[in-house]
């Protein structure tokens, strides 16, 4: 079993993201199970339980938790965060190896793609320049000096913090880039890669086409999913980044289509 920090004071959104884990993992979870492995009261448990359930991370049941079902429609960008978070880091540091110096990358907005941009903040740079129309990642990596940020403009998805719309897309097309590291919602070999805003799909599209390299970026249970809007056919990407936790077949069909698979 994973402990939490040693930490005299846990912090709430680490510890409601450890709660999400446990409950996703084993299937269920009761307050006092979690209230012993935190170190704290029923009463704060209980507390983070109905917001986790509120946000729809979780589902309240007599007296503990159970795992939320699949939803069909955009999940918050804080609740993305918390899910398969372990893999998500291990993506995020292995495609920022990638990176190097002087390049110009497109970081597109994401659950995973904000752990390429922490990974991005640990290392030294003479001068990198990062695309994105994230607002969380322009703020991990804003204050960076070798760092610059170009923001793209548009329209607000709170649920994402992302920009898109057509002063998204106006600026996207005057740009080019070296890399684009993309994140979906879903991945299926015959329908391609997707996601569930048309108009995140339409700006994605688009950041394939400007860049020179197109790694995929997500974790292995986006494999086999299928979201309302599609980005493009498979082929477009160059390299895929993700977990071994998916059916070996997946992994077949991305070399069949002469695919880089990294597993991490």
């Amino acid at each position: 079993m994973i402990r939490p920090p040693s930490s005299p004071r846990l912090l709430v959104e680490e510890r409601r993201r450890l709660i999400i884990e446990q409950v996703e993992r084993v299937g269920r979870a009761t307050v006092e199970e979690l209230a012993a492995r935190f170190s704290t009261s029923p009463v704060t448990i209980r507390t983070d339980l109905e917001v986790l359930a509120r946000n729809a991370a979780i589902v309240r049941s007599h007296g503990g938790a159970l795992p939320a079902p699949p939803r069909a429609v955009d999940t918050p960008l804080a609740i993305k965060e918390t899910r398969h978070h372990a893999q998500k880091r291990r993506i995020g540091q292995a495609a920022a190896k990638l990176v190097e110096n002087g390049e110009t990358i497109i970081l597109d907005s994401g659950s995973t793609t904000i752990e390429i941009a922490r990974a991005l903040g640990q290392r030294k740079w003479s001068e990198l320049t990062v695309i994105t129309n994230g607002l969380h990642i322009a703020l991990e990596l804003g204050t960076i000096p070798a760092v610059r940020v170009m923001m793209l403009g548009g329209l607000l998805r709170t649920s994402s913090h992302s920009l898109v719309g057509p002063g998204a897309e106006q600026t996207l097309a005057q740009l080019s880039a070296d890399r684009l590291f993309l994140g979906v919602d879903g991945i299926d070999t015959d329908i391609g890669v997707t996601t569930s805003d048309p108009q995140e799909a339409a700006l994605n599209a688009l950041m394939i086409r400007v860049s020179r390299e197109v790694i995929g970026v997500f974790d292995s249970s986006k494999f086999g999913q299928r979201n309302l809007s599609v980005i493009g056919p498979v082929a477009l990407l160059h390299t895929v980044i993700t977990d071994a936790g998916a059916d070996d077949r997946h992994f077949f069909a991305l070399r069949e289509k002469g695919l880089h698979l990294i597993l991490v």
